[in-house]
């Protein structure tokens, strides 16, 4: 899957209804929280069922140079949201060596996704 189709594959799907924050603190990990936050409004009304095949195919994004930060945090999200194995050992493996400025947002996506694979 390429980025741009990663965009089409969200936008085919629609979104669900999530609330957003938008007050930026001025501290850098509270922000980012909020970032986290926010940023689940990308994910799309069947966010809970995707197949293994697409969800292996998104995670290959986050490990792919010249993607945007911000197609990154969407991925990121997106899996956090999958009961798998194949979305939570991709997010252990990114969290491993994750880009320099997504080094918080990888680990709340690793923790939410911990949350959900209990």
């Amino acid at each position: 899957m390429t980025e741009k189709e990663f965009w089409g594959f969200l936008e085919q799907r629609g979104k669900t209804n999530m609330v957003l924050v938008d007050n930026a603190s001025g501290d850098g990990a509270v922000d980012i929280a909020q970032e986290f936050i926010s940023g689940h409004a990308l994910l799309p009304k069947d966010y809970d069922n995707l197949t293994e095949e697409e969800i292996e195919s998104i995670s290959g994004l986050l490990f792919q140079k010249n993607i945007e930060k911000k197609t990154k945090e969407a991925i990121l999200i997106l899996l956090a949201h999958q009961i798998s194995d194949v979305a939570l050992t991709s997010l252990k493996k990114f969290n491993l060596n994750p880009d320099k400025e997504l080094i918080y947002f990888a680990r709340f996506a690793l923790d939410e996704s911990l949350m959900w694979n209990e």
